[in-house]
């Protein structure tokens, strides 16, 4: 791939989020706006904003990339021909939109058979847009509209100076709950509820540590893509590779990322 190819790869992206951004923004913080339950046990919204979201960039990848595949959250899989993948999920953090949150984003990634190689987080409220990936990583928001700056994580730093950030308290099952609440006991900060943002967070530079559990490719593969091109670290809670979803962490450097996959791992709690 050249880099020509790559440009027009990245340019792909933005033009997905732009046009996610606009199919999006008239539904956030709007009366009547509905959301359908896809789980019969528990709750998992779908909205007609997340539809919206997905389809106008399905639309731009037919245009744009044909042979290209696409793994989407609402409307599944397209089989393609090129061994590009574009795995998109229109609203991560549905629940945060319904409720008002700007803690929902975009998630853009382009895989391969390896993996992700780029990842593309958009959030399209606050206007913060964070990619990277060919050798970059990059942000831009309203301070610095048209003009990126470049990010990178925090690099390595001890476990006890950490800020450790997951989704949900709960985290998933009662066992993945004690080794999260393991590592969190070792860390200076822990926070919840943040969605995607927090891999963007993680990203820019400004946390060490994200931790989950039950997550789906759509849901990782844009955070890989853009962590790993911003120096961080994300693997399984066995240091594996994650790309397929399940538990996850993702660290800043590789101080925090051994210390809290010690913890995980080895069994410093219960797995059954």
């Amino acid at each position: 791939m050249n880099k020509d190819d790559e440009k027009y790869l990245v340019d792909t992206a933005h033009a997905l989020a732009n046009a996610a951004r606009v199919a999006i923004l008239p539904h956030f913080r709007k009366a009547g706006l509905t959301a359908e339950n896809k789980e019969i046990q528990g709750f998992d919204p779908v909205t007609v904003a997340d539809r919206a979201s997905e389809a106008a960039m399905r639309e731009i990848l037919a245009d744009r990339l044909p042979d290209d595949g696409i793994i989407g959250e609402e409307f599944g899989t397209r089989e393609g021909s090129s061994g590009r993948i574009w795995v998109l999920d229109p609203i991560d953090g549905t629940r945060g939109f319904i409720s008002g949150t700007p803690t929902w984003g975009v998630l853009i990634a382009l895989s391969n058979a390896q993996g992700p190689i780029f990842g593309m987080i958009d959030q399209p409220y606050i206007g913060e847009r964070f990619w990277g990936g060919f050798g970059t990583a990059q942000m831009e928001g309203p301070q610095n509209r048209q003009q990126p700056i470049p990010i990178a994580t925090l690099g390595a730093r001890p476990l006890s100076d950490a800020t450790l950030f997951t989704t949900f308290p709960e985290v998933g099952s009662d066992i993945e709950r004690g080794g999260f609440e393991a590592v969190a006991a070792q860390v200076k900060l822990t926070r919840y509820g943040t969605d995607c943002y927090a891999y963007a967070l993680l990203a820019a530079g400004q946390i060490d540590l994200v931790i989950e559990a039950g997550l789906n490719n759509y849901d990782i593969a844009a955070p890989i893509g853009l962590i790993q091109a911003a120096g961080g670290i994300v693997t399984d809670w066995q240091g594996g590779p994650a790309h397929d979803g399940g538990r996850v962490i993702a660290a800043a450097g590789a101080a925090q990322h051994a210390a809290a996959l010690d913890i995980l791992r080895t069994g410093r709690f219960t797995e059954g």
